[in-house]
């Protein structure tokens, strides 16, 4: 196929996974939503009929809920987050794809829709992101690697989707609707689902 999908995850353990929720409302209800995430995000990518990789962010899980023959699981390398993407994406085209994604795993409000949209833009568009309400982005593509949007970026703050798009002046970018990603507790009141995390610690 040459459609791929990368899907970073951390390993679900306790006290490793949302730090800033984990504040809010306590490591174990912390893991709690994490782990939801994670199943919300295993159960849209999986309808995606495309090549999946998955990059765990400590050790890889032959073990777990993610089917091993649905997705290539990997163990993400380098010293910060733009660098092990670019490392995956290097990878993808390496394995000769030429349209190539990227998703995080903390996104309730993520659908197929978004994923197959941004494939389908990379037809006539040099790049395709997906803003995130914090000032990053859930969803990055591209169908050749521009290495300038994973260097110089203060990870994690909400200056890094500007600091992309400053980086892709000469490209053509199709942006995708902005979505919330969940990081603290403010952002679990929009979720019935997650609503009763708000009262827990």
């Amino acid at each position: 196929m040459k459609n791929c999908l990368i899907i970073f995850t951390r390993n679900p353990e306790l006290g490793k996974v949302k730090s800033r929720l984990a504040a809010d409302i306590g490591k174990e209800n912390a893991l709690e939503v994490y782990i939801k995430l994670l199943e919300h995000t295993k159960n849209i990518v999986s309808q995606v009929d495309c090549t999946k990789m998955l990059g765990y962010s400590v050790k890889v899980r032959t073990e777990d809920s993610w089917d091993n023959t649905t997705f290539n699981k990997f163990q993400q390398e380098g010293e910060d987050l733009g660098i092990r993407m670019q490392n995956a994406f290097a990878t993808a085209f390496k394995n000769g794809h030429n349209k190539v994604l990227i998703v995080g795993s903390d996104l309730l409000d993520l659908k197929i829709s978004h994923i197959e949209d941004a494939f389908t833009a990379l037809e006539n568009n040099d790049v395709v992101i997906g803003p995130a309400q914090d000032g990053g982005y859930y969803l990055l593509g591209m169908n050749t690697l521009n290495s300038d949007v994973f260097v110089n970026k203060s990870w994690g703050t909400e200056t890094v989707y500007q600091d992309t798009i400053n980086d892709l002046k000469n490209r053509k970018i199709h942006l995708l609707e902005t979505l919330n990603d969940i990081d603290c507790a403010s952002d679990l009141a929009g979720y019935p689902s997650f609503k009763s995390y708000l009262n827990k610690k």
